[in-house]
C-alpha cells in the first residue's frame, strides 16, 4: 500500500519532571505555529490541545527527566510509538535541577516533603530520556532556544539533518561583540564549556554564564576548572556552578565529583 500524499506527518509533544518551560517556547513560537499547523497534524500536545490521537508518530518531542517507575514504563511505550525522538530541555537532556537528588538520600527528601511519604512512588535518581531509550536529537537548554525548536522541527518535516550549531558561548559572545567578563573583569563565566543557544545573555549583561545549555561538544572541563579556581572560586563554588540545571550532564557530573574528591 502506497502512502498517502495527503496526509499530515504527525507531532506529540510528551511531558515528563519538567516545569513545562520547554513546551511554553513552542507556543511562544505563535506566527511559527500557525504556518506548522498546516503541516503537522498535532496528535498529542497537552498543553495546546484536548487532541490524544494514537500513534505511531512522526516526531515525538520530549520534555523532562524520568523520575518514577511509571516515568519508565511511559518512555519506552512513547519510543515504540515514535519514528523520531527528540529531547527538548535540560531535564529531558542531562536530568534538570531535580538530579541533584542523585547526591542524596532520597528517603530523607521525600520524609521531609510529605506528611505519608509511603504514598510517594519515586525514583532515587533523576535521569535523562536517553538514559532510558535511543533519542534521535538532543535540543540543549533551559529553556530551549524558540529559533533552534523551529530548526529541529522543520529539518525533520523536511527529512534532513538538523542544523544545530555546536560551538560554545564564547562563539556567542565574539558574534555580538560582547566583551569577555573573565578578560575584562576576572568573573568566573562557563561560556567555554558551554552549549550554544542563549544568545550569551548573560555575559551581555555582565554576568558569568550559569552553563544553561549544559556542556558544548568541544568541552575540556579538566582544563577549564583550574582557571575557575584562578579566578577566585573554591572547591564548593566550583562543584556548586556546575551542579545547576544540568547537574547530571556527564562531563559536568564528573568534573564536580572530580572536584570533591581533590
Amino acid at each position: 500500500m502506497t502512502a498517502d500524499p495527503r496526509r499530515r506527518p504527525t507531532l506529540a509533544v510528551w511531558k515528563f519532571a519538567s516545569c513545562d518551560g520547554c513546551q511554553l517556547t513552542l507556543l511562544d513560537c505563535e506566527d511559527e505555529l500557525l504556518a506548522l499547523a498546516d503541516r503537522v497534524e498535532i496528535a498529542h500536545f497537552t498543553e495546546a490541545s484536548s487532541a490524544d490521537v494514537p500513534g505511531p508518530y512522526d516526531l515525538s518531542l520530549v520534555e523532562g527527566s524520568v523520575t518514577t517507575p511509571q516515568d519508565v514504563d511511559r518512555i519506552h511505550r512513547i519510543r515504540a510509538a515514535s519514528r523520531r525522538l527528540v529531547t527538548i530541555g535540560a531535564c529531558a537532556t542531562a536530568g534538570g535541577v531535580q538530579a541533584l537528588r542523585n547526591y542524596a538520600d532520597i528517603e530523607e527528601f521525600r520524609a521531609a516533603v510529605y506528611a505519608r511519604p509511603d504514598y510517594v512512588a519515586t525514583l532515587a535518581t533523576s535521569t535523562p530520556i536517553g538514559a532510558h531509550v535511543a533519542v534521535d536529537f538532543e535540543l540543549r537548554g533551559c529553556p530551549i532556544d524558540r529559533r533552534q525548536l523551529i530548526e529541529v522541527i522543520s529539518a525533520y518535516l523536511a527529512g534532513r539533518t538538523p542544523d544545530v550549531p555546536a560551538h560554545s558561548v564564547c562563539f556567542e559572545c565574539k558574534q555580538r561583540g560582547t566583551v569577555c567578563v573573565t578578560v575584562a573583569h576576572g568573573t568566573p563565566c562557563l561560556g567555554p564549556v558551554t552549549h550554544a543557544g542563549c544568545g550569551a545573555i548573560c555575559p551581555t549583561f555582565g554576568r558569568g554564564c550559569y552553563g544553561c545549555f549544559g556542556p558544548s561538544d568541544s568541552t575540556n572541563l579538566p582544563a577549564f576548572v583550574p582557571l575557575l579556581r584562578r579566578d577566585g572560586m573554591q572547591t564548593l563554588d566550583v562543584v556548586r556552578v556546575l551542579r545547576t540545571f544540568n547537574t547530571a550532564a556527564e562531563e559536568f557530573e564528573a568534573a564536580s565529583r572530580k572536584e570533591l574528591e581533590r
